[in-house]
């Protein structure tokens, strides 16, 4: 078997397929890995370039892929797509991503340290609860809406909006008060956590 330069590595949640070439570009292995032989077999590889898509959980096993002695190169699935040859499936997959790492003007994503994945998650994770809010105040205002009760745009009303729902002297349905109360405790949940 000839000397494997280049690893394309498809990765998954359970099976990761394995695509090897040489330096010629020619394949010279093909495997499927579960997810608790991918260590032990890349510390056994001698070291060579392993590429994989920039997706979910490539960080992960690039820093540790890394740590065994190979360069890791994390390619963006777009670039990765023109070169899948057939039908889509893991082994076409693993391939495609070792064809395109061999290619010299392609354009790599950097392995994140746990530290910068870390400090992206807070920014992403606050978004997604600032839109969350967003969403429940503007749930909370139509909903009013629709019994007569107009309050202005804002996060700013929202106590003017959770009043309304909490005064006992309210026009509102009795029905409908526990679901608008639902929203309440979403709002008071985001303002803890915001």
């Amino acid at each position: 078997m000839s000397e494997i330069i280049t690893v394309g590595l498809d990765l998954a949640k359970n099976v990761f397929q394995v695509h090897g070439a040489d330096g010629v570009g020619r394949a010279v292995l093909r495997k499927k890995l579960r997810r608790a032989q991918v260590l032990e077999f890349f510390s056994q590889l001698p070291s060579c370039v392993v590429a994989m898509e920039a997706c979910g959980g490539a960080h992960f096993w690039g820093r540790e892929i890394g740590k065994l002695g190979h360069e890791v190169r994390l390619i963006p699935p777009a670039y990765v797509k023109p070169f899948v040859k057939r039908q889509k499936n893991d082994m076409a997959d693993a391939e495609a991503i070792c064809e395109a790492a061999m290619r010299p003007t392609m354009r790599f994503v950097p392995v994140k340290s746990e530290e910068t994945q870390g400090a992206a998650m807070v920014f992403r994770v606050r978004e997604l609860l600032i839109r969350q809010r967003t969403q429940a105040i503007n749930a909370l205002r139509g909903h009013l809406t629709e019994f007569g009760q107009i309050v202005p745009q804002g996060a700013s009303n929202t106590t003017r909006l959770i009043a309304i729902v909490e005064d006992p002297e309210s026009d509102l349905p009795a029905d409908a008060i526990p679901t608008l109360k639902a929203l309440i405790a979403a709002l008071t949940a985001a303002r803890q956590t915001g």
